[in-house]
């Protein structure tokens, strides 16, 4: 019986399969809200076959979007706009998630298709802040140093993002640690300068992030899922690393998180980064191993033989899917034709099951 296509319960939500749709930026929105865009990107996936459609990354405040164009929730007005995609999503007995971000440092840039670099204020763009007043490179902006009033602001921002979340429909939280962002920047002693109780020591570092997650793990419901990404290294001598992630693992699950994602980069404009097939995976299998915590795998998983290779070695509990997921959102229907998975087809596809 194929591993990949087992259930799997996490707290109090039972995921049909080990298959995520990872949260990617469709960089689509307007004012945060989403569009038809997002309805028929998550929804078509959904309809795919996989366990659990994350949204993109979600900003808590407007100045934590990436782009102009990026998704928010930080609104009232924004959780009625995701009703209907939430809604749509359990309809395919799929699970909606939503990743909630802070850009930080690399906040106010263009579109990929747009430019690189700054948003200037004519062209919408804002003040960025971080843990240090250090640019991710020399083309982004300059952000401001983060004072311990803005520190709890963005804690607050984070919790009523995640109330609104609920009220959304999400049934699945995961908070965006990784890839350069705010939290990832205080993480990192590459980005993070600072001489007070949230920088310097690795404990001190880790401060924010441990904070956030036990904020809302307090506001969420009991048998409500938490996740977090992180970026297991900044592939960078000297900079954040799989021992200390396997540390910060260990800390979110004493705060209530149940699944670390692990992803690795984005922090270090001129890190090298060793891409290949699964080049991700020996993380997820490090901290869930040394943790005895839930994981996530991602990262040019191709193969259904690959995704379930991963998962009954256990080096893994869920697969996440990005590119893979936009050039098929069918890929869970191929993938338990190719592992002879008897799975469920929507009626409307099911002359196309093949028997």
């Amino acid at each position: 019986m194929s591993r990949l296509f087992s259930s799997i319960n996490v707290r109090g939500i039972k995921l049909k399969n080990r298959i995520v749709v990872s949260p990617m930026c469709q960089y689509s929105s307007k004012d945060g809200f989403p569009t038809d865009w997002h309805f028929v990107h998550l929804g078509s996936r959904a309809v795919g076959g996989a366990a659990l459609i994350i949204a993109e990354a979600t900003a808590v405040s407007p100045e934590g979007r990436i782009s102009p164009d990026d998704a928010g929730i930080w609104s009232d007005k924004h959780t009625e706009a995701y009703k209907k995609i939430t809604s749509f999503i359990k309809l395919q007995n799929s699970i909606p998630g939503i990743q909630l971000a802070h850009a930080g440092r690399k906040a106010s840039t263009y579109s990929p298709w747009k430019g690189t670099g700054a948003v200037s204020k004519e062209e919408g763009g804002w003040q960025t802040m971080g843990p240090s007043s250090i640019p991710f490179a020399d083309n982004y902006p300059l952000p401001k140093e983060m004072n311990k009033g803005d520190i709890q602001k963005l804690i607050n921002q984070f919790k009523l993002a995640a109330e609104r979340s609920i009220q959304a429909g999400f049934q699945i939280i995961e908070l965006h640690m990784a890839h350069g962002y705010l939290v990832h920047e205080f993480l990192s002693p590459l980005s993070n300068f600072r001489t007070d109780e949230y920088g310097g020591s690795l404990e001190n570092r880790c401060r924010l992030a441990i904070e956030i997650a036990e904020n809302i793990r307090n506001v969420i419901p009991e048998n409500m899922p938490l996740f977090v990404r992180i970026s297991a290294t900044d592939w960078v001598e000297n900079g954040w690393d799989i021992k200390q992630s396997v540390k910060l693992a260990g800390w979110l699950k004493e705060a209530g998180v149940d699944l670390i994602d692990c992803s690795s980069g984005g922090n270090i404009s001129y890190a090298k980064i060793s891409f290949g097939s699964g080049y991700q995976i020996p993380f997820s299998e490090e901290i869930k191993k040394q943790v005895n915590i839930l994981t996530a795998g991602v990262g040019l998983i191709t193969s259904p033989e690959q995704a379930e290779h991963i998962i009954r070695t256990n080096q893994a509990d869920l697969i996440v899917l990005a590119r893979e997921m936009l050039r098929n959102p069918y890929w869970p229907l191929y993938a338990a034709e190719k592992l002879k998975a008897d799975v469920e087809w929507p009626n409307q596809y099911l002359r196309a099951k093949k028997i």
